[in-house]
């Protein structure tokens, strides 16, 4: 069993709760529009419920958060790795709060923390995935820096870090992630908007042996690249992007989808931004 990993059977995971109000700051954070906390409230429960019935259980952390909306989406503080966590650094500055948020919850879930990124590195886990256990791939853009992959391949030598430049689109006010544009499905398999993909990492796919489902350009904007796999071929999609939905069910995968308007559409976090998976196997 390995944390180092994004499609193995999802074990156990952590999640917030939407805090009513932290979603007043809003406007702050760049949200696209006011969530309604009562029904963000249903819909993460909603989501959870999902979670269970893939068979994880769900740790759901309750430090308090109570300024910054964007502490629903657990995937971007942390790095998770065999022996521990490893605490990051968001590019967002509204968000370095976060690691030390996401510490107190995992240590009360008995997850050890087993480094800290200090300055000059940026790092946020949505520029990051897993290729295999001993491979993390590594987005380079507004949010993660290469002090930031320097730290990381520092604190993980036995792992390959390969890291690429991700394109400018609507510049650093806007929420573009490694992860926007690519999910594992798959050891095999991928679902990704193929244009937006940097040359050598299109490469690295194809010299592993990984094939990409590609997202239409109308469902790029709506997230359809973002997809949490709870197992091989079992994928955890937002609602609409019914095309992508249907190419990923052409290459063999079961497609499970949540009503996500106010915690995701509302805040650009698809369901990989919106969980921090523990354990995987």
């Amino acid at each position: 069993m390995s944390i180092q990993d994004q499609i193995s059977p999802l074990r156990r995971v952590y999640v917030r709760v939407p805090e009513p109000e932290a979603l007043r700051g809003w406007r702050e954070y760049g949200w696209r529009s006011a969530p309604d906390p009562a029904r963000a409230a249903a819909e993460h429960e909603a989501f959870r419920a999902l979670l269970v019935e893939a068979g994880a259980e769900v740790v759901v952390g309750d430090a308090s958060a109570s300024e910054d909306p964007d502490a629903i989406y657990t995937y971007d503080p942390v790095l998770m790795t065999d022996a521990g966590a490893i605490l990051l650094r968001p590019g967002k500055v509204g968000r370095r709060g976060e690691p030390a948020i996401a510490a107190a919850d995992l240590e009360a879930a008995g997850v050890p923390v087993i480094a800290t990124l200090g300055e000059p590195a940026l790092a946020e886990g949505g520029d990051m995935c897993w290729l295999d256990r001993g491979t993390l791939v590594v987005g380079v853009g507004y949010r993660t820096n290469t002090a930031g992959v320097d730290a990381l391949r520092a604190l993980l030598p036995d792992v390959t870090v390969v890291s690429f430049d991700l394109p400018h689109l609507a510049g650093p006010a806007a929420c573009t992630h490694l992860l926007s544009f690519v999910s594992m499905l798959d050891v095999d398999l991928a679902v990704a908007s193929l244009p937006h993909l940097p040359v050598r990492l299109v490469q690295l796919f194809r010299d592993a042996g990984v094939h990409i489902v590609e997202v239409p350009d109308a469902e790029f904007d709506s997230m359809g690249a973002n997809v949490l796999a709870l197992g091989p071929r079992v994928a955890l999609a937002l609602e609409g992007n019914t095309e992508t939905h249907r190419r990923m069910e052409a290459a063999g995968v079961n497609v499970r989808t949540y009503l996500g308007k106010e915690i995701s559409r509302k805040g650009d976090g698809g369901p990989t931004c919106l969980t921090r998976p523990l354990a995987r196997g």
